[in-house]
C-alpha cells in the first residue's frame, strides 16, 4: 500500500524535474546592461518570478553592452545569445543608433539599421527562437515632442513596427508606452527625471514601467 501511495509522488517529482524552462534573453545596449542591476527591469522581472515561486519555469537573463548599436548586436549574437540556446529573445535597440548621430557622429542610417535588424531576426528565427522586438524609448522626456531626436526616433520606431509585421515578431511598443506616460504625467515638461535619470537611462519608475510591459508581452505568469 505504501508503495502505491509513493507512486503519484514519484511521478510528480519526475514531471517537475523534466519541465523545460523558457530561456528568455534580453538583448540590447546599456539600458539592458543596467537592467540586470538591483532595481533594473530585468531584476524586477526575476524578483516577480521568484516571488511567485515559478523559478522552475523561467530562466531570465540580460545580454546588454553599453554603447551598442544594431550592428554590434549582429556581430556578437552568436557568442552572447545563440550559444545559450534561448527559447525567446527580446531585442531592445535603437537609442544609440539615433543618438550617436548627434553625439559622436557614429549612428546608424535607417537603411543599414533595417538590414542589420532583419538579419538578426532571420538568424534567430532560423534557430526556432521566438523573437520580440521593441521600439526605442526616449532621448529626452519633453511631452511636447521638442526633444531634438524625437522625429528620428519616431521614424526608426515606425520601421520596427513594420519589421514586426514582416517577420511575424511580437512587438513591444515601448516608444508609444513611454510617450503616452509622459504626455499624462510630465506636468512640468521636463527633459529628464521622470522615467529616466538623464533623458535616456531608466529611473526606478522607468524600470518598473518597462518590467510591467515585458511581463505582459512575455505572458509570464
Amino acid at each position: 500500500m505504501k508503495k502505491l501511495l509513493l507512486l503519484p509522488i514519484l511521478f510528480l517529482f519526475l514531471f517537475m524535474t523534466t519541465i523545460k524552462k523558457r530561456k528568455i534573453i534580453f538583448f540590447g545596449d546599456s539600458i539592458t546592461q543596467m537592467g540586470t542591476n538591483k532595481g533594473g527591469y530585468i531584476d524586477i522581472i526575476q524578483n516577480a518570478i521568484t516571488k511567485k515561486g515559478t523559478q522552475n519555469k523561467y530562466d531570465v537573463s540580460g545580454s546588454g553592452v553599453g554603447y551598442n548599436k544594431i550592428y554590434d548586436l549582429y556581430l556578437r549574437m552568436d557568442d552572447d545569445v545563440l550559444s545559450k540556446k534561448p527559447t525567446e529573445v527580446i531585442i531592445y535597440i535603437g537609442i544609440n543608433d539615433v543618438g550617436h548621430k548627434y553625439s559622436t557622429h557614429t549612428g546608424t542610417d535607417i537603411d543599414k539599421f533595417e538590414k542589420f535588424y532583419s538579419a538578426i531576426i532571420k538568424k534567430l528565427q532560423a534557430k526556432k527562437v521566438k523573437v520580440f522586438i521593441c521600439t526605442p524609448t526616449l532621448l529626452g522626456e519633453k511631452k511636447d515632442l521638442t526633444n531634438p531626436q524625437d522625429a528620428e526616433l519616431n521614424e526608426y520606431s515606425n520601421l520596427i513596427r513594420k519589421l514586426a509585421i514582416t517577420y511575424n515578431c511580437t512587438l513591444v511598443d515601448l516608444r508609444k508606452i513611454f510617450l503616452d506616460y509622459v504626455q499624462v504625467n510630465n506636468i512640468g515638461n521636463v527633459d529628464k527625471g521622470l522615467l529616466t535619470t538623464d533623458g535616456i537611462h531608466l529611473s526606478a519608475l522607468g524600470n518598473q514601467l518597462l518590467a510591467n510591459e515585458m511581463i505582459k508581452a512575455l505572458a509570464i505568469k
